[in-house]
């Protein structure tokens, strides 16, 4: 997949320093190794039915990134009263926390302080000492191309946080916006139960 890139309190350069670069490029590889081939073949094979390819690029994404070491659902905090699922990062590996925000638009700002929560000491005991959060969105052109909820938090809307929000988001952050596919986009569909269904859809120039 194609990506852009929001660099936050110089995120960007501070993942390419040696502390990071490893588990850095490991993110990259991953994000740009999902071709369009891969996200038809597993969209097609879910047996449950789909509007997008949110749930797609997800399960890909987490395939390929725990085959790497990293763990899933890693507890921010040692505390048995802060263990759900809010309370807990996407991935994380050595310093470095990923959440992958597809989720509602009014969840944005909670999607990017959760990796300043991991990073920045606290009253709680912490279960992990992050020092880079990297969040991925999708851009607006993903969201319709990829038969995304209206209502889901986009890398542009994400972007207007960041000044306003600026003293809450210690933490250096990569912020990743997924881009279209190239080949093919959902188009909904409604079944005989009249629920919208997504279907791939190639697109031929």
């Amino acid at each position: 997949m194609n990506y852009r890139i929001i660099s936050h309190r110089q995120g960007e350069t501070i993942a390419n320093d040696s502390e990071f670069s490893n588990e850095w490029s490991e993110i990259k590889e991953v994000l740009a190794g999902i071709t369009d081939e891969d996200l038809i073949a597993e969209f097609e094979s879910r047996t449950r039915v789909e509007k997008s390819i949110s749930l797609t690029i997800n399960k890909l994404i987490k395939d390929r990134l725990v085959a790497k070491g990293w763990a899933e659902e890693s507890p921010i905090f040692q505390s048995k009263d802060h263990t759900s699922g809010k309370w807990r990062l996407d991935f994380a590996k050595g310093k470095i926390s990923v959440e992958v925000a597809f989720n509602h638009g009014g969840t944005t700002a909670w999607n990017l302080l959760k990796p300043s929560l991991a990073s920045e000491y606290n009253h709680i005991d912490k279960a992990i000492q992050t020092k880079l959060g990297i969040v991925i969105f999708a851009t607006s052109n993903m969201r319709k191309a990829g038969g995304f909820d209206n209502a889901i938090g986009t890398l542009e809307k994400a972007e207007t946080y960041l000044k306003p929000m600026y003293s809450l988001l210690p933490c250096p952050m990569v912020i990743i916006g997924l881009e279209a596919p190239e080949t093919f986009s959902i188009e909904h569909k409604k079944d005989d139960k009249n629920r919208k269904i997504g279907h791939i859809v190639k697109n031929y120039f």
